[in-house]
């Protein structure tokens, strides 16, 4: 029997619905973007294709959305500053909703020589916008609200709602893919993203009550962030080398693996009498993800308290590193178990293994909490913030390039006659493996959790 310091599995929703107000509007906020990326982001690959472009353009849109996301923090906050926390955020959210609809748009934008998918790398410039607020301070709030030996689990009470939000938006793009195919279906759930990043908006516009909120008024110019980068703590240096390597694997494939399920495994399925094609089973699996995400966050969060985080974190970081190769090499037709206890003989369909490739990957966001938490825990007290805006400039510009490689890989390694997801799958996990085992040998314990 657990102890009654122990959390359950509901405590986190608690915990968020018992935020001040102002935190608690802006974490519904987030959950409604949330949503809206989560049922768009993940299928731009298969859009980008769908509206002429080829494998490496679909990498360069990988690249461009790192790009952005190392950029817009710092931008975010100097406009915060100038204009208030309230009325960024608004204008935020309704650069995010008109990025949506560009997307939605994009196949009759395509006028005047400019291809189709170029669009798709404008609205990506708008759609980011509202994202670009608040990463450093939410780690902040966390930091300051829990002691130090329950960050793990601080962390967790948010990410739990968040991630709700992952698990809802793929199934809801799936339905809409499989009710009506990837054309027009996809059309009809960028629709959707645009309503949900409305209401967004207007909830945190109508509800936000930025008085005395100090987010968005710490930013001091380019020097603050060099004096930031160079003052991060010396234990977050093993981390960021190794996290650096790690998401320069996945982000060498994360814009792909669509593209492995629908086009390289091409893998269908029919569920209680519905056939779901590739583009909306994908949708399925990546609900799959974020379920065993969310069952297993608690407990892991728990547990890092008793075995620390660092080998939590390393859990995270091998299961990123190995799941391209798992996927990419996932048996065609499924595979058949013999003489198994009981059961006897077993056969798996396709759609079954890949769900399980697919179910694995979740744990990696199990350690995620942990993750943050071993981040943000050596900072001092009130430094949290850009502590946590100093580490992500550094992995987020270091891994710009990674969608970009990973598409060349995927696209021309045809021509040499290598199947580009294999290779493009199998050096990143290679990278990955190399980050994971970097930080197992050279990370450190936050001392709190030793």
């Amino acid at each position: 029997m657990a102890d009654a310091d122990t959390p359950g599995a509901f405590t986190y929703f608690r915990q968020f619905f018992a935020l001040e107000r102002d935190v608690f509007v802006l974490s519904v906020a987030m959950f409604a973007f949330s949503l809206g990326f989560q049922m768009t982001g993940r299928y731009m690959g298969e859009y980008i294709l769908f509206l002429g472009g080829t494998e490496l353009v679909v990498g360069l849109y990988g690249s461009f959305g790192n790009l952005i996301g190392a950029a817009y923090p710092y931008p975010g906050g100097a406009i915060s500053d100038r204009i208030g926390s309230r009325t960024a955020l608004t204008l935020f959210g309704l650069a995010s909703a008109l990025g949506f609809a560009v997307w939605v748009f994009a196949p009759a934008l395509a006028i005047a020589g400019i291809p189709a998918w170029v669009w798709v790398f404008v609205g990506l410039v708008l759609a980011q916008a509202w994202k670009s607020f608040g990463l450093g301070a939410t780690f902040a709030v966390v930091k300051q609200s829990v002691s130090n030996d329950r960050l793990a689990t601080g962390f967790a009470s948010t990410e739990t709602f968040r991630r709700t939000a992952f698990l809802i938006g793929p199934l809801v793009a799936a339905g809409l893919l499989a009710a009506y195919g990837f054309d027009p279906g996809f059309q009809y759930v960028l629709a959707v993203a645009v309503g949900f990043a409305l209401v967004g908006t207007l909830t945190q516009h109508v509800l936000y009550e930025a008085e005395e909120d100090s987010l968005g008024k710490e930013f001091e110019g380019i020097s603050q962030i060099r004096s930031d980068l160079a003052n991060l703590p010396d234990p977050l240096r093993p981390l960021l080398v190794g996290d650096t390597l790690v998401r320069f694997a996945n982000g060498m494939v994360y814009g792909f693996a669509v593209l492995v399920v629908t086009r390289y495994l091409a893998t269908d399925a029919t569920l209680f009498g519905f056939y779901l094609s590739p583009a909306a089973l994908f949708g399925v699996f990546l609900a799959v993800e974020m379920a065993v995400a969310l069952v297993t966050m608690v407990p892991v969060a728990n547990l890092a308290r008793r075995v620390g985080l660092k080998p939590v974190v390393g859990l995270g970081f091998f299961v990123y590193a190995v799941f391209p190769v798992m996927l990419v090499a996932a048996p065609d037709g499924g595979v058949v178990l013999d003489s198994l206890p009981i059961l006897g003989t077993v056969a798996l369909s396709e759609a079954v293994v890949v769900g399980a490739i697919w179910a694995f990957s979740g744990l990696r966001f199990a350690g995620l909490p942990a993750h943050k938490a071993l981040i943000v825990g050596p900072a001092e007290e009130n430094t949290g913030g850009r502590v946590t805006g100093s580490y992500y400039l550094v992995r987020n510009t270091l891994t710009i390039p990674s969608a970009a490689f990973g598409g060349l890989l995927y696209g021309s390694a045809g021509y040499l006659g290598y199947s580009g997801p294999a290779v493009a799958f199998g050096l990143a996990t290679v990278v990955g493996l190399l980050g994971t085992a970097y930080f197992l040998l050279r990370g450190e314990e936050f001392a709190a959790y030793a």
